[in-house]
């Protein structure tokens, strides 16, 4: 074969400019462009292995066309790989379409990696009814709760069975090679709805066009570290997110924090992000409400989905306020139904809290499956409608709450959607004298917090008082 010189201006490829001439480079896996993308007499369909192709025919370095069955597009070609630096990272555009594929170049090109992959005639295959593909960011990607949520994403079960997604996935340098491998059980699962896979270990290039954003990775606390330790170690990694999120994602994006401390970072990560409305920043308490409804069900005796308008308050933390006052089941009062006032207030808000605990005693694992369900069950609560009369419980911001708790933090309480994405606070929620000397409570633990984290967001002064471990069982 004679060899195509292909330069990076002359495909569109940018990036790593000072190796134009670098032998054939392989990319982890993207599911491509929507189009070939053309430049001169040369048309290059997409694929994962771009730079300096082999052709067994002279007549295509003579202005033909590269076509499928020849070069790096069919097994049978005659094509030379070579190693090339893990740090190269290249991005391919369609320019017409305007799409956008990135992808880190990899050490050697093997398996799946070196598969060409076209989606030329992706448009005209995609059913009638279906929406505009989003673009979904995760972080912590190759964990154990995304290697439980990812799969959910993918078959539409979270955003609709008419939403196609693009999932981008967020790694790090020592989950690289796992990240791969989960990008290569997605593509083996051929789910319709996922239209596109990227991933990389820098967040500007992850998060580039996100509509939604879930950050799940986050350090765990080691031993004997405080929480005020792991506030600033965590804090750092959510403040710099937060400026990748402010530079390069969708202005509307909604963001939603399951990393902990979940709520505190929530607040770093959106006051590091001044152009996204801070309503847009969300912490996660489903799980904690879906124990709650679980543990209400069972004491009534009856299926969970007839309890209903249960809150959780406040801090993802043992601070937190399971709300049984306002709580209903098959439309009455949980405390009528129930009739255990002694339970519901000192048994019921203990299990909740030490649930992960109790999970980690009996099969020595985390509650990674459970969380990937309620993160899913989050979102959807922010994409189909609330039935009406019910509500949900997300931790956002506090500014213009109606419930007088302290504006600038974070805190957990109950919402309605319309299915759009955005939400509401649910008026006239009752707070008697036991909700509110807890809620109290809360707002005291995640005050301090933010004094612990204010340098983080260019606010300086504050005296970090943390001392107490307040972390669930079972939890970082």
């Amino acid at each position: 074969g004679h060899e195509i010189p292909t330069q990076i201006g002359f495909i569109g490829l940018t990036g790593d400019k000072s190796r134009p001439e670098s032998p054939r480079q392989c990319f982890t896996r993207h599911t491509s462009l929507r189009e070939p993308s053309a430049h001169g007499n040369t048309t290059i369909m997409s694929s994962i292995c771009i730079a300096r192709i082999s052709a067994t025919k002279p007549s295509l370095h003579q202005g033909g066309s590269l076509q499928k069955k020849t070069a790096c597009f069919a097994a049978r070609a005659t094509v030379r790989t070579s190693s090339f630096s893990r740090s190269s990272r290249f991005s391919l555009r369609n320019e017409r379409k305007g799409l956008r594929v990135t992808a880190e170049a990899k050490d050697d090109c093997v398996g799946i990696y070196c598969i060409p992959y076209e989606m030329t005639t992706d448009a005209g295959s995609m059913p009638e009814g279906w929406k505009t593909p989003i673009n979904v960011a995760v972080s912590g990607a190759a964990g154990q709760i995304s290697n439980h949520l990812l799969f959910m994403i993918a078959s539409g079960e979270v955003y609709g069975k008419d939403q196609p997604v693009i999932l981008s996935m967020l790694g790090s340098e020592r989950s690289r090679e796992a990240l791969e491998g989960v990008a290569m059980e997605l593509e083996d699962s051929l789910f319709p709805l996922l239209r596109e896979v990227r991933i990389g270990i820098d967040a500007e290039d992850v998060f580039k066009d996100a509509d939604w954003a879930l950050l799940i990775g986050a350090k765990p606390r080691g031993p004997g570290m405080e929480r005020s330790d792991l506030l600033e170690m965590n804090g750092s990694i959510f403040a710099t997110q937060g400026r990748a999120l402010d530079k390069v994602a969708h202005k509307d994006v909604k963001v939603l924090v399951v990393g902990n401390p979940c709520n505190t970072n929530a607040l770093i990560c959106s006051m590091n992000a001044p152009s996204i409305p801070k309503k847009n920043f969300h912490a996660l308490t489903r799980l904690d409400e879906n124990r709650a409804k679980c543990q209400l069900a069972l004491k009534a005796g009856v299926f969970f989905d007839k309890v209903s308008n249960v809150t959780i308050w406040g801090n993802h933390s043992t601070t937190q306020v399971p709300d049984f006052v306002n709580a209903r089941i098959n439309g009455a009062p949980a405390t009528e139904v129930i009739g255990d006032a002694d339970w519901l207030k000192n048994e019921f808000t203990p299990i909740i809290q030490t649930r992960g605990g109790a999970l980690i005693k009996k099969w020595g694992r985390s509650s990674a499956a459970s969380t990937a369900v309620s993160i899913a069950d989050a979102i959807r609560a922010l994409v189909t409608p609330t039935q009406e009369g019910d509500w949900f419980s997300t931790a956002v911001i506090t500014d213009g709450n109606p419930y007088g708790i302290p504006e600038g933090l974070v805190f957990s309480m109950p919402c309605v959607s319309k299915g759009d994405g955005d939400y509401e606070l649910v008026p006239d929620v009752m707070i008697d004298d036991y909700l509110r000397e807890r809620i109290n409570v809360s707002v005291e633990e995640l005050s301090k917090e933010k004094e612990c984290v204010k340098h983080l967001f260019g606010e300086y002064g504050g005296v970090c008082e943390v001392v107490l471990d307040t972390s669930l069982p079972g939890e970082a």
